[in-house]
């Protein structure tokens, strides 16, 4: 994938669940660019040492994102810290794998409310900002469960699936805007979501090397980021090449 231009100098971004995993590599990869990144996430640990990390160029923002006061505060507090916001990388989400009956109903609630409820909450908040200025970039981390019926995450891939009809139908409401919206759909990533996955599936996904970094990832997001205005990528989907052995 060529990138045509990848600085980001200049341009103010938010990632959520920016202190871990994707968010984490995507933070970087942004801040490598150029951006200045406002980080979300409820590791407080983890967003001060990103902080002592990269200086100015972070700015920690500790949100549960769970909670709803919280979360619709997002934005003010955002834009209490900078002037204004060109991208937001909704990526924080839950797993839950396994066999429908065995998952616990709050289990189900929780993840359901941070992987769907929260993404169009945040989105919804975010938009006017976006539509005000006349331009900006939304990206949401999706996942290849949203393309495939996954046997063993009924409830995860579910998740995606709903948040992936919800990118496609915002992104045909605000492109006029000048604002894009799409969506990263990656297969098994090394991040603590897949700690959830049944034993002998991830044993599985490690001795056959069916499993991603972060960085590819971040990768995208920048291929995303660095095409030209006119140009939207509504989705990507990427995987381990080994990953249907």
């Amino acid at each position: 994938m060529s990138q045509k231009n990848t600085t980001l100098e200049g341009k103010i971004a938010a990632v959520t669940g920016g202190a871990s995993g994707i968010g984490l590599a995507s933070t970087k990869g942004m801040v490598e660019a150029g951006a200045q990144v406002v980080v979300i996430d409820r590791d407080e640990a983890a967003l001060a040492s990103l902080n002592q990390e990269f200086g100015d160029r972070i700015i920690p923002l500790s949100i549960d994102l769970l909670d709803p006061v919280s979360c619709a505060s997002m934005l003010p507090r955002i834009l209490g810290k900078v002037d204004h916001l060109d991208i937001f990388h909704a990526n924080a989400g839950l797993y839950v794998g396994g066999d429908l009956v065995d998952a616990s109903s709050e289990a189900i609630d929780r993840m359901l409310n941070l992987n769907v409820n929260v993404v169009m909450k945040n989105v919804h908040d975010v938009l006017p900002h976006m539509i005000e200025r006349g331009t900006g970039d939304i990206i949401v981390t999706s996942s290849l469960a949203a393309h495939y019926p996954t046997p063993w995450e009924p409830v995860y891939a579910s998740s995606k699936w709903a948040i992936n009809c919800f990118v496609q139908v915002v992104r045909r409401q605000v492109f006029k805007h000048g604002i894009r919206v799409g969506s990263i759909s990656p297969g098994p990533v090394v991040t603590n979501l897949v700690s959830g996955w049944p034993e002998d599936k991830l044993k599985e996904a490690i001795a056959t090397g069916s499993l991603i970094e972060p960085e590819e990832i971040s990768d995208v997001v920048m291929f995303m980021l660095s095409r030209p205005r006119n140009v939207t990528i509504r989705d990507v989907v990427l995987m381990p090449t080994n990953f249907d052995l």
